[in-house]
């Protein structure tokens, strides 16, 4: 008995449409399962939109490796298809002299990580550029850029139904187990309720990601990492923009601090912060402004005052809790929890966005080997 489909993808964030793109034009007959009512309504729109260059990752890590060679072919993707984005570069800023140290390690790590276009600046040649900025030295990393996350996954999206990919929208995953014929048959609900059978699955869900992998049965429990969210609220700035290139404090725990994005259009925003909460709840606290205000003065402290306005806000997929390191990506194919052609993505946060061509190469790859 044969399977519906090859494989299916859930999931319709970048990293899904990159999966379903990458595995339609190499032959596979791919349907893509999405929850919501169209792609990427969660983490895929509610981030800074910035390609990283591969800065902060350990050397050898999935972060690191994927970061630096996802950059190149999203840049490279984005020319040939005409996705906006721009290569605007990134300052990242010492404001105190006991910060040197932090940012050495930094240029280090990333020429470690085969980044090696990073150049220094002195507080006055920063000046001379940024009047407004203030600093001790700075960290540049050139080839850091933006890019239109939805003109992307636009891009990721047609390119998969262009090479036979079939796409279905509010239809969530219920549960799913591996038949006696060795095909994958998934329940689905939604208005018209649904059982897939399938070859092979790619579990690309983002924050669901770990609670998806319990429905699909046959997965040792220890296999499965726990789900952890860490919010990250952004404002916008009223007025003109005060910079011309991205400026970014040293990282904190559990992100990149509160760090100066622009988008296509020029308009400034601030964020993302860092707040641990119990689910995912994407509500706006404008009280938090203060913080931000304080956060931001470090570098730019002729910020007006009330000049923040609520933007909107984040959450982390962690697989690691508050206090502890930050995890790598975990590719979880077969030799990790047993099951053949089954792919987990699991705590796929920064740089996913970046890193989402290359991603997909690697699912590809890791279901292969469990064919």
């Amino acid at each position: 008995m044969t399977a519906d489909v090859d494989c299916v993808v859930l999931g319709a964030g970048v990293i899904g449409l990159a999966c379903a793109r990458e595995l339609a034009m190499n032959g596979l007959d791919i349907l893509l399962a999405e929850a919501e009512a169209m792609p990427g309504t969660g983490i895929s729109s509610r981030n800074s939109e910035v390609i990283h260059a591969g800065l902060y990752y350990p050397e050898g890590s999935l972060k690191a490796r994927l970061c630096v060679q996802g950059k190149n072919l999203l840049y490279d993707y984005c020319a040939e298809r005409g996705v906006a984005h721009r290569r605007i570069g990134k300052w990242i800023v010492a404001t105190q002299g006991e910060q040197l140290p932090a940012l050495r390690a930094i240029e280090r790590q990333g020429q470690c990580n085969g980044v090696h276009d990073l150049h220094w600046l002195t507080q006055e040649q920063a000046r001379a550029q940024e009047p407004e900025l203030r600093c001790v030295a700075v960290l540049a990393s050139p080839s850091t850029g933006i890019v239109d996350s939805h003109g992307l996954m636009q891009a990721l999206q047609a390119d998969a139904s262009n090479h036979g990919a079939q796409f279905v929208f509010n239809t969530p995953f219920i549960e799913g187990h591996v038949s006696d014929a060795g095909h994958f048959v998934l329940q689905f609900g939604g208005k018209d309720p649904a059982r897939i059978t399938s070859r092979s699955v790619v579990n690309a869900t983002g924050l669901s990601a770990p609670d998806v992998a319990r429905r699909l049965a046959g997965q040792p429990a220890g296999a499965i990492p726990r789900a952890y969210y860490c919010k990250g609220s952004y404002f916008t700035l009223a007025g003109r923009a005060p910079f011309s290139r991205l400026i970014y404090p040293l990282p904190d725990a559990a992100g990149l601090g509160v760090h100066l994005t622009l988008d296509l259009g020029g308009q400034a925003r601030f964020g993302p912060d860092v707040q641990w909460v119990e689910r995912s709840d994407h509500s706006f606290d404008p009280g938090r402004a203060p913080l931000f205000e304080q956060a931001i003065r470090q570098y730019w402290p002729r910020l007006p005052d009330k000049a923040l306005q609520p933007g909107y806000t984040g959450i982390r997929p962690k697989i690691t809790c508050a206090g502890q390191p930050a995890a790598d990506f975990i590719i979880a194919g077969p030799a990790t929890h047993g099951v053949a052609r089954l792919v987990n993505l699991f705590g796929i946060e920064s740089p996913g966005l970046t890193a989402s061509l290359a991603i997909a190469r690697a699912a590809r790859q890791a279901l292969a080997s469990g064919a």
